[in-house]
This record gives C-alpha cells, sequence and structure tokens, in this order.
C-alpha cells in the first residue's frame, strides 16, 4: 500500500495518543492542601548572638595563653539555642528551642513548620529570643486573611526590622 492510504491511519492514531495524554493530564485530581483551606507557613533560619554566652577571663586562663593570644573576654564558638513561640488566636500552636547547626553548633538556627489551617481571619503572633534571658528580643504580630489555597509565610529578617509576613 502506498503511504498515502496509511496518512489517515497514522493520523487517527496520533490524534488517540494526544486525546489520551490531555485526558489523563489532569487525573486523577491531586490537592496539596484539604478543599477550603490554606497553609501558613513558619520558615526560617536565624543565628543567635554568640556574644551573649562570653565571659571575662581569669587570670589563670590569661596565663596559660601565648601573649599574643591574650584577650580579656571567652567566647564559646558555639551559638546558643534560639527560643521560638507561635500562636494563631492566642492559642499556642508551637514552642520550641531551635539548636543551632553545624558541626561545632556554629551555625544558624532553622525552623520551618507548616501548620493548614480552614480559611478565615486569624490574628498570628511569633516570638523569638536568640539571648540567654527570660525576655523575647524578637516579636511580629499581624491579622491575616486565608482564603482557600492561600499559603502565607512568616520569615524573618534582622535588616527588615524582624519577623516578615508574606
Amino acid at each position: 500500500m502506498s503511504d498515502m492510504v496509511w496518512m489517515p491511519v497514522r493520523f487517527a492514531v496520533l490524534a488517540l495518543v494526544v486525546a489520551a495524554v490531555a485526558g489523563l493530564s489532569d487525573w486523577p485530581r491531586h490537592r496539596s492542601v484539604a478543599e477550603g483551606t490554606g497553609v501558613v507557613t513558619l520558615s526560617f533560619s536565624h543565628g543567635a548572638d554568640r556574644r551573649a554566652a562570653c565571659r571575662p577571663a581569669t587570670e589563670e586562663e590569661l596565663a596559660k595563653m601565648p601573649p599574643n593570644m591574650r584577650r580579656t573576654e571567652i567566647c564559646p564558638r558555639a551559638r546558643p539555642p534560639i527560643a521560638v513561640e507561635f500562636e494563631i488566636d492566642g492559642r499556642q500552636v508551637f514552642a520550641a528551642d531551635i539548636p543551632p547547626s553545624g558541626i561545632a553548633s556554629d551555625g544558624p538556627s532553622r525552623v520551618h513548620r507548616n501548620f493548614e489551617l480552614p480559611a478565615g481571619t486569624y490574628e498570628l503572633v511569633v516570638r523569638m529570643r536568640d539571648r540567654p534571658g527570660d525576655a523575647f528580643d524578637w516579636q511580629g504580630r499581624k491579622t491575616v486573611e486565608l482564603k482557600p489555597a492561600d499559603h502565607r509565610v512568616i520569615d524573618f529578617r534582622v535588616d527588615g526590622g524582624g519577623f516578615v509576613f508574606h
């Protein structure tokens, strides 16, 4: 048979394959969050203040050091952990002391938590302590309207004034 006879058959088979791919491209339906809900993500990386753990060097410690290495304060290499609290509508949903990363515990502490919530308006409060003590050094508060399938992110930037709500 000639190519002219097979041309409509090839076209029909190709059209069937394209139709099958198009039909299957939207099936099965997948949702990353349940119907009518949105997600609030608390996600940031921050290094606690290493200088907060410094202490004055004793006379014995100074005597043991070579003259060119003597300094009045001794500061550990490791960073202290950061304390983080997160509230949604006055209810605490997350509270943790996040240790620093790195082999020598000298890297930043990292937080990443997702909270799936029904669509609605929420009062979000996040606090962080990056120095030893009882008081929180940083606090952010914002009222957000969460629509179905919305994804809101809470970040932290020292140069941005603290917590940033996206």
